[in-house]
């Protein structure tokens, strides 16, 4: 999810201790000119190799914090610290690693183009400078599916993105698909038992849509979908960062592996839990869970599948992006149909996509009436 979440103050006063999050899948680069379909991006095997460099700076109280000093830097700005930006936006997907060669903390332009293409992706305005908006966005935690894998259809009214080759579960529909926990990988602060109720309310939302079903097993070796908390560099090339940051990641099918960075302060009822950087865990597994089905990030803000998430924020329910979405993948669960607020939705994307045709078309007819004046 991701850190675009109305984290905005009318005093425009950065708010580090309210930071949106980010969930990560293994797959994800946007295409500008495509559907938002993830190229299929393998999960990494897993390893002992040391973890890469993370983006984190170990002293800030939460990841990615010390970036609010870059507030209104634009082209040519040298701030300290500005090169662990750089690899931040390297690490989502927006900088090649050729332009960490003989890195500096200077806003060149190739990191220029880089803020603009996040602002585009991220539904934020477009200035190509790190303004108020775009700061917020970059210090909310969110998930650890880098943003320039996927692959984006093109429709006016649809926001979901795919992995590369958009990677589905190969089953026979209607399919059953298995998830385990890993017992020697969860968090003392909460229960197992109401880890997997969260869980089973999270794999039901899905399962509503399309005609897929969940089946919590004991297996956990012969699992489809292996769940379980983690920190740091736990061996699968994506280390975790602590605090807030990266939240979570999972990846894109058939790999099934969903990790959760133990570090955070998970919640299952924000009245038990008061923290106030408390992540729902629910409002992530869904997310998640969108990425192991074949799922990318969505531009939508409405949509679960959005890559940032407050803390102390839930979104639990499946947008009609999310829903078109999946079922684009997998087809629809004969006993679903859309509920009024959902019928609404629809209306609403219908009518926005028929004001940018009609719009478009008066566009087009303004300047050839234009031109042929002045011929």
């Amino acid at each position: 999810m991701k850190a675009s979440c109305n984290t905005r103050s009318p005093q425009h006063q950065l708010i580090p201790t309210l930071p949106c999050f980010y969930i990560t899948s293994s797959q994800s680069s946007f295409s500008t000119a495509r559907h938002h379909a993830l190229p299929p991006r393998p999960a990494p095997a897993l390893t002992t190799t040391p973890a890469t460099e993370a983006v984190a700076v170990k002293d800030s109280n939460y990841t990615w914090q010390n970036f609010g000093s870059f507030l209104n830097a634009s082209k040519g700005s040298r701030v300290n610290g500005m090169s662990e930006l750089k690899r931040y936006f390297h690490h989502f997907g927006y900088l090649p690693s050729q332009d960490l060669k003989n890195i500096t903390d200077i806003l060149d332009a190739r990191l220029e183009t880089a803020i603009v293409r996040y602002q585009a992706k991220l539904g934020l305005q477009i200035t190509g400078e790190l303004d108020f908006d775009t700061l917020n966005q970059i210090m909310a935690p969110r998930c650890g599916v880098p943003d320039d894998t996927m692959f984006h259809r093109l429709h006016a009214s649809r926001h979901y993105m795919y992995f590369p080759e958009k990677p589905r579960w190969s089953r026979s529909i209607p399919m059953t698909l298995t998830y385990s926990f890993s017992k020697e990988n969860l968090i003392d602060s909460l229960s197992l038992s109401d880890i997997k109720q969260v869980f089973k309310r999270a794999f039901e939302k899905w399962g509503s849509v399309i005609p897929v079903s969940f089946v919590e097993t004991d297996d956990y070796v012969f699992a489809d979908m292996k769940i379980g908390f983690y920190s740091g560099d736990h061996g699968d090339g994506e280390p975790f960062d602590g605090v807030l940051g990266v939240l979570a990641h999972s990846f894109s099918p058939e790999s099934g592996r969903f990790h959760l960075d133990a570090k955070e302060t998970w919640a299952v009822d924000f009245d038990v839990e008061k923290s106030n950087v408390a992540v729902d865990l629910e409002s992530v597994a869904v997310h998640e869970i969108g990425h192991l089905l074949g799922l990318g990030h969505s531009s939508d803000e409405k949509a679960v599948m959005y890559p940032s998430l407050k803390p102390r924020e839930q979104k639990l329910d499946l947008s009609v992006d999310d829903i078109q979405g999946v079922q684009a993948l997998y087809g629809s669960n004969p006993n679903f149909t859309l509920g009024s607020s959902l019928e609404s939705d629809i209306s609403t994307n219908q009518a926005a996509h028929l004001i940018t045709i009609r719009f478009s078309q008066w566009w087009v007819a303004l300047i050839m009436a234009l031109m042929l004046s002045s011929a």
